[in-house]
């Protein structure tokens, strides 16, 4: 193995104990409809409030966010396993259009809300390339708080989040 390999590999073992909320980046209009389930989402600024995401180069939502200039992060609430599965692509031959019975609302026709989701619809700023991914910059211009708490990933499984007092 190669010292490349070795980095890669002590970094996504690294990754694996690091806790992420659970989102689905959303966008609808002359592109078409798409959506995917990434793991890298944060908050950049509140001055002005800003927002991104990072997705594959290759990501037919990518291309379909860059065409219609804007896009949704839909945080997903707990007990939304099988919509952060199905954005993800594990069920494409059994669910081709992603979107089929999931709950949405569309924000002013724009990129589609998931209900129950804590949601942060942006326009799209910014663009960088790093490495195999882009990171979408999007100006907030609208959010939507969700009532629940937000569905986790850590160590490649979904988990929920449990108060610790003291």
């Amino acid at each position: 193995m190669t010292k490349k390999d070795l980095i890669r590999e002590s970094f996504l073992a690294g990754m694996r104990h690091v806790a992420n909320s659970v989102t689905v980046v959303t966008t609808n209009g002359v592109a078409g409809k798409s959506g995917a389930t990434v793991s890298a989402f944060s908050s950049v600024s509140a001055d002005p409030p800003t927002v991104l995401v990072c997705l594959n180069s290759d990501s037919n939502t990518l291309e379909m966010i860059q065409k219609n200039r804007h896009f949704c992060v839909n945080v997903l609430p707990e007990g939304a396993k099988h919509i952060a599965e199905r954005f993800a692509g594990l069920h494409d031959n059994e669910f081709p259009d992603r979107f089929a019975g999931i709950d949405l609302t569309d924000s002013k026709g724009a990129s589609p809300v998931i209900s129950g989701a804590t949601a942060f619809i942006c326009e799209l700023h910014e663009e960088l390339v790093s490495g195999s991914h882009v990171i979408c910059i999007g100006k907030v211009t609208e959010t939507h708080a969700g009532n629940f708490m937000p569905l986790i990933y850590m160590d490649r499984k979904f988990k929920r989040i449990s108060d610790i007092e003291g």
